[in-house]
């Protein structure tokens, strides 16, 4: 085995060997995955956006810069020569070309999958300065990527740690590759830890990576002698111009219409918040309680902890030593033989679902019902009609307070992800609500609802479910943290 800094091969097996600057390339980008990851946790993204994004990006990556490398280092001897295009062993990738292939890529997977683009954008982009510093100490093994010749005295002081890797085919060389790698690590620093702070739209750290990587690299491919041409120009420095461009305008605000921020999903609970069905639900557990416990024991502490959480845990928890399928069962048929006696539609609920409709918002129900159960309620009250999406119980493995619901219907890409108001009447509606990212609004239709709501501190509160037409009308990001 020879390991660097002495060989250019990290690792060799006989005829087999792995380059350090395969290495060092892959160590950066499994940083910037962590990082990446970190930051869309916060975001209550679902894990495998993240991972989907990292391996196709990583492959789109790998291919644009190939590509970029071929076009501008000799095109027509790999237009002639089009398998040595693949032998991306013998060397030649250029990061911009990477950059341009992955940041397509990953703008039509966030597109096909609902999410902001630019959101996204701001948390991943940044953490690539960190890969490509690492990255480019590969061109120091390869001893690549350096300036014009200078006297060994050029690296006397605190720079000598470099010197015995830039003395090349007998002369040393300006470690532009490190100028480089410093560059990178102190905008990372800029922009995640000072300019983040200051964010006022999204995007705002993108522009920022395009317009820091622009200027350093300008500045140091002024100084390379082993640049890729576009005729007498050196294309480093032409793209260069393009990427501080881009990130000014977009800076200021140039590309809002083309990022359009689309209309908020809004997804409602059912039970207590589009049908008053708290009568039923007291009525239905008021005789399980009789048949299986003691009436006396369904308190009004009792009647009011049952109003929201999942049947199966408030039966496992009640009726511990009763079988909870046979409890279901019976709870179904009973609540629907008293649906229409003792039910009823919350006031405004259909008008703010039509509304809604004509307004072009996507709508959906996420309830601890069964999916059929959802359905035959909303037609009751000729509800379905608006209705664009039901995930029921019986659709997920995880009840509220779990986001398996919510996303369960944001994942397919046909509703906006970061765009999602959630509307529920209970600290569980509320909690699922938040672990998944979305805007909350609490809906409490008496006074003695809004105290228990309170703890879990939604985004607003409403007594009356027309306010929604104006929630959705503000001009702020619906995200828990409206970011």
């Amino acid at each position: 085995m020879e390991f660097f800094p002495n060989s250019r091969t990290f690792v060799s097996f006989g005829s087999l060997s792995i380059q350090w600057y395969a290495v060092l390339i892959i160590t950066g980008a499994f940083l910037a995955f962590i990082i990446s990851l970190r930051n869309t946790r916060r975001m209550k993204y679902p894990d495998d956006y993240i991972e989907d994004i990292f391996i196709y990006v990583l492959w789109a990556g790998i291919i644009g810069a190939r590509l970029w490398f071929c076009a501008f280092y000799d095109f027509s001897y790999y237009i002639t020569h089009p398998l040595e295009i693949i032998a991306i062993w013998d060397g030649g990738l250029a990061i911009q070309g990477g950059l341009v292939g992955a940041i397509i890529v990953a703008y039509f997977y966030t597109k096909r999958h609902g999410l902001s683009f630019l959101r996204m954008a701001d948390a991943i982009l940044p953490n690539v300065l960190l890969a490509q510093a690492i990255g480019r100490w590969g061109n120091f093994v390869n001893k690549e990527a350096h300036g014009a010749i200078v006297d060994g005295s050029y690296f006397d002081g605190i720079l000598s740690f470099l010197k015995d890797g830039m003395y090349i085919n007998g002369s040393y060389y300006e470690p532009m590759f490190f100028y480089e790698s410093v560059l990178c690590i102190i905008g990372f620093v800029i922009i995640v830890f000072i300019l983040k702070r200051f964010q006022n739209k999204r995007g705002d750290l993108m522009w920022a990576y395009f317009m820091w990587y622009g200027v350093i690299r300008f500045f140091i491919e002024g100084h390379r002698t082993d640049s890729l041409m576009l005729g007498p120009l050196r294309m480093a420095q032409v793209t260069s111009i393009i990427f501080i461009l881009i990130g000014v305008l977009g800076y200021v605000g140039a590309f809002e219409k083309f990022f359009k921020k689309p209309k908020p999903t809004v997804i409602f609970d059912l039970d207590g918040t589009l049908l008053d069905t708290q009568n039923g639900i007291e009525k239905t557990y008021e005789m399980l309680f009789e048949k299986y416990s003691s009436k006396d024991k369904f308190t009004e502490k009792v009647k009011t902890e049952v109003l929201g959480p999942a049947l199966e845990d408030m039966f496992k928890k009640y009726f511990p030593n009763e079988d909870v399928d046979k409890l279901l069962e019976e709870y179904r048929i009973y609540n629907d033989e008293i649906f229409l006696e003792v039910n009823k539609m919350m006031p405004n609920a259909k008008e703010v679902l039509k509304t809604l409709k004509e307004e072009g918002h996507n709508i959906a129900i996420v309830s601890t019902k069964k999916h059929d159960t959802v359905e035959s309620n909303l037609k009751v009250y000729d509800l379905l009609e608006y209705i664009d999406d039901i995930v029921g119980c019986d659709d997920v493995k995880k009840q509220k307070p779990d986001p398996e619901g919510i996303n369960k219907v944001l994942h397919d890409g046909r509703f906006a992800r970061d765009e999602v108001i959630y509307v529920g009447d209970s600290v569980m509606d509320i909690m699922a609500g938040k672990n998944a990212g979305s805007y909350t609004v609490g809906y409490y239709f008496n006074p003695n609802k809004k105290e228990a709501l309170d703890n879990a501190k939604a985004n607003e509160y409403i007594s009356d479910l027309k306010d929604v037409l104006t929630i959705v009308k503000k001009k702020i990001h619906f995200t828990s943290d409206m970011s």
